[in-house]
This record gives structure tokens, sequence and C-alpha cells, in this order.
């Protein structure tokens, strides 16, 4: 399985199309919205927090979720499609050994993304924070887009090799857009923004943002990105079983 790991991993850092989406896109889009804004004024309903320091958090966590989201759904699809699993069933390897080795990639795959948002964002516009914070933002960050992960391995599950790209990007850009990745939520509709305080996306910015306002995470986020992993991670689980069972 640890070799199955390594070539996993392998092969997304060899991704040169992924690692341009996930690594160098989340970085530019920052760069291009924040670019000229003001880096020390507050930015309307976020407590505080200016728009490069609340633009970092959302561009790193739209970074790991394409990652992580993008990644896992095709490859996996587009694998079961062409016989590639079905071949790894006839060899020792166990059943859960090609999702964790998937799901290892895809988050080593994320870290990158994570890094160089946060690199961009304190060089070009100043952002400053403890050095615990950093690497709380880090690691929640990293830890969080494994709810992202496990909701790729569904997709790649359900969705045949042709339908899963359309339906990777419909759920990638609704949770993205929704989530308040891109613009803050506060900018919604009322009862939008009630819908966006229940999705996972906005729970998981959520978290860097308590961090960078050195807040505890709310007990609202941590339960809604929680329950989320538990529903991603039991529909992957089932939707493997039903194709090793159908196969």
């Amino acid at each position: 399985m640890n070799g199955l790991i390594r070539l996993e991993i392998l092969r997304v850092l060899r991704n040169r199309k992924l690692q341009f989406f996930s690594v160098l896109y989340p970085s530019l889009l920052f760069l291009l919205i924040a670019g000229t804004a003001d880096s020390t004024g507050p930015l309307d309903g976020t407590d505080g927090l200016t728009l490069p320091a609340y633009l970092m958090v959302s561009m790193a966590s739209f970074g790991a979720l394409t990652a992580v989201l993008m990644g896992n759904s095709e490859r996996i699809a587009k694998e079961r499609e062409n016989g590639w699993v079905r071949q790894l069933r006839l060899t020792p390897l166990p059943g859960r050994g090609y999702v964790l080795a998937k799901t290892a990639a895809a988050a080593v795959g994320a870290l990158p993304a994570i890094v160089l948002v946060f690199v961009v964002a304190a060089v070009v516009k100043d952002v400053r924070l403890d050095a615990w914070q950093w690497l709380a933002l880090t690691a929640a960050i990293w830890a969080g887009s494994l709810v992202f992960a496990a909701l790729g391995v569904a997709i790649g599950y359900a969705a045949t090799g042709d339908a899963v790209r359309p339906i990777t990007m419909i759920v990638y850009f609704g949770l993205s857009l929704l989530g308040g990745l891109w613009m803050p939520s506060t900018t919604f509709p009322g009862w939008l923004q009630d819908v966006a305080a229940w999705l996972p996306t906005h729970a998981y910015a959520a978290l860097g943002r308590a961090i960078e306002q050195h807040h505890a995470p709310g007990v609202q986020d941590v339960t809604v990105l929680l329950a989320f992993f538990v529903l991603f991670t039991g529909g992957a689980a089932w939707l493997y079983r039903k194709d090793t069972l159908k196969a």
C-alpha cells in the first residue's frame, strides 16, 4: 500500500493542470482581488479583518478545496471506467488501500496551495500574524480539507467518467460561491446568508478566520464540518462497497 501511496503522490505533483488550478490559481485570484485594496481598513461585517486577511483564508481554503475535490473525483471515476480499479482488486492491496492512497495524495497536493497563498499575502499585502497563528491556520485548513476529500471520493464512485466533470464543477463552484470563498457572505441577501451558514465551505473558512481573530472556532462551524465529514465519508464508503459488489 505504501508503494501505491507514493505513486499517487507523484502523480499529483506531476499533474501540471491540477497544480495550476490548485496552487497558482488561488494566489493569482488573491492578487487580482486584493492587489489594489486597502491593507489596513477593516472590511464590513468581518469583525475587524482587513480585506487581504479575509481573502487570504478564503483563497487558501479555495486552493485546498480544488486540490482534494477536483483531483479525487475525476481520477477515481476514470480509473473505475478504464479498469484500473478492477485490476488493483486482483492484487494483495487491501480494499481500503486505493481510497487511502487517493486521499493521502490529495492532502499532499493541498498543502502547497495553502502555503503559497500565505506567502503571497505576507509579502505582497503585508499580512502579519503571530507564528502560532500561521501554524494553526495551516493545520486547520489542511485538516479541514479532508471533508472535501471524502466528497471527492464519493463523487468519483457515484459518477461515470463522462459525467464526473460537470457534476464536480457544479458542486465545486456552488460550494465556493455560496460558502463565501469568493466574496464575503455578508454581501448576500439575508435568506442566502442563512443558507450559507450551514454549508461546509462557509464553516471551513470560518475556522481560519477565527484563528486570525484570536477566537476559538465557533461551535456551529465545527459541528457543521463534522456532520458533513461523517455524511461524505459514509457516502463514500457505501458507494465504494456498492462498486466492489457490482464488480
